[in-house]
């Protein structure tokens, strides 16, 4: 089952914390991200994508080293939608964060500068994303199908995180 099909799950299901609205704050801050930096939508959302690979792959080591938990704690922590430097620093060192701007700049035509300022706001989005798989009485138990499915993606390159919030603009008529 693909990403977007676990959200769906998600927000369907009582027990875990997704919801549409929380689909629909993320895809409005990606437009308020878009206008701000006089960006496509699309771009942002690209943008978005690739931050998005590298949080998983921060994530599969964390879980690798550490446990399911401890990548669990991570989404929990940060996965609030508002801007979080710690969010970054708890996942990249300053090295990666220089690597994932350039990378994002390259990719999608945005200058690597303002990318490392949108870190902060670009990562917990990602985290909040993943959050909506949650418990929503105890987010620590019982697992989490969407960090679960993110986690343990095809190894593809493609994080499906656009392609998640296509479907999710689609999904809400926007």
């Amino acid at each position: 089952m693909g990403l977007f099909d676990q959200i769906l799950g998600a927000i369907d299901n009582s027990s875990q914390q997704g919801s549409t609205s929380q689909i629909g704050n993320i895809l409005n801050t990606v437009q308020q991200l878009s206008n701000s930096t006089g960006t496509d939508p699309s771009t942002m959302q690209s943008a978005l994508g690739i931050v998005g690979n590298y949080v998983r792959s921060a994530l599969q080591e964390k879980r690798a080293t550490e446990g399911d938990e401890a990548a669990q704690d991570v989404v929990n922590q940060f996965g609030e939608p508002s801007p979080n430097p710690q969010a970054v620093d708890s996942l990249f060192s300053p090295f990666l964060q220089q690597q994932v701007a350039e990378t994002v700049a390259q990719r999608t035509g945005l200058n690597a500068g303002t990318i490392q300022q949108l870190l902060p706001v670009l990562v917990p989005l990602v985290l909040n994303l993943l959050k909506s798989g949650a418990n929503a009485q105890n987010p620590q138990t019982g697992g989490n199908p969407v960090l679960n499915s993110f986690l343990d993606a095809d190894g593809d390159g493609d994080v499906d995180i656009t392609d998640a919030m296509q479907m999710a603009s689609r999904y809400l008529g926007r």
